[in-house]
């Protein structure tokens, strides 16, 4: 990690944000998140932009979208997560056969013992707590799968018309196997978009395997030491959302979005071709909330356009709703991403 110290002239909204606070509590902010990378490297043997850009969307406070083949260390990953921080963490496997109140909870009937009367009661499902793994989100039914929008979207669910607000932080971290599509229920558009990012994990090289054989081929390894307590983790988030972004760096934001969409007059003749609809305003959204976090992580006081050009892919690849010509062809949605944003800086 870099200094806290910006390695550019700062603009004044920048000098704001550093005297708005000490240098020792970001020396300690700072120092928390290191050890939390370094736990993480204990445990997770190469995807190191794949680490950092989840620990970027713990920081941001989104939900995020993991997708690889079986054995590549999706739930891994996300268990060591959880271990390295105090958090409360709950694995939910998505079957067809899981209902609703699997996620959420359900009301019982209760008796008193002393009295022999009788209520009704809440029994709380596994939603309620901090890191949750939605496992194989896309083998469950659309009515199970949309039973977590309103906790991901309002950090809260209605049952039996009471509201119950889930504790901060609150992260969903929903894992798809993109090779068995049989007998899954693709994620609808609306759902996609409610993901802060989508983080994919590709095949890893031979030093990266030759390190994962040897690491789960012996003796356990202990659990993680936790490293960010839960106090720690909400100040980092707020000092998340002051990091100030300049005029500029919105424009260019407002811009890529803007070049995504097909029937806009920046879009590049690769989105017109293939894209049928483009990113919404939350993808906007997403890749300043994770510049923002990649900022802060890296020791920066501003967002710089590297942030921008680093994070719009997985920030916007799960949101383009691509046409089957793009399929036969062959065309990923990050080279869609890429022309963009070429465009939008041009």
């Amino acid at each position: 990690m870099r200094d806290w110290q910006a390695s550019e002239v700062s603009s004044p909204s920048s000098e704001s944000f550093r005297e708005s606070q000490t240098e020792s509590e970001l020396e300690q902010l700072r120092a928390a998140l290191k050890a939390l990378r370094s736990s993480l490297d204990t445990a997770i043997f190469g995807y190191r932009e794949e680490v950092d850009l989840l620990i970027q969307s713990l920081l941001a406070g989104g939900h995020v979208l993991l997708e690889g083949a079986p054995g590549l260390g999706k739930t891994t990953l996300v268990r060591s997560l959880a271990e390295s921080l105090e958090l409360k963490f709950q694995r939910i496997q998505f079957t067809p056969d899981l209902m609703p109140a699997d996620i959420l909870g359900s009301r019982i009937l209760e008796e008193d013992p002393a009295t022999g009367r009788r209520s009704f009661g809440f029994e709380r499902g596994p939603i309620f707590a901090h890191v949750v793994l939605a496992d194989e989100i896309n083998r469950a039914t659309p009515r199970t799968q949309s039973a977590l929008l309103e906790a991901m979207q309002e950090s809260q669910l209605t049952l039996h018309g009471t509201t119950h607000s889930l504790e901060e932080p609150f992260l969903v971290i929903a894992t798809e196997n993109p090779i068995e599509m049989e007998g899954t229920y693709p994620l609808p558009e609306a759902q996609l978009d409610r993901f802060l990012c989508k983080i994919e994990l590709n095949a890893p090289e031979e030093a990266q395997l030759i390190k994962i054989l040897e690491a789960t081929t012996g003796p356990r390894p202990p659990a993680l030491e936790p490293c960010l307590d839960r106090e720690t983790l909400l100040r980092i988030r707020a000092l998340t959302l002051e990091v100030p972004t300049s005029s500029e760096i919105l424009a260019l934001v407002a811009r890529v979005v803007g070049a995504t969409d097909p029937t806009s007059k920046f879009a590049p003749e690769s989105v017109r071709r293939y894209v049928r609809f483009g990113s919404s305003p939350r993808g906007g959204q997403s890749i300043l909330l994770l510049s923002k976090a990649r900022a802060l992580a890296s020791g920066r006081v501003f967002v710089s356009e590297d942030d921008v050009r680093a994070l719009a892919a997985p920030a916007l690849r799960h949101r383009l709703v691509l046409g089957y010509e793009a399929e036969a062809a062959g065309v990923r949605p990050d080279d869609l991403v890429r022309d963009a944003l070429e465009s939008a800086q041009g």
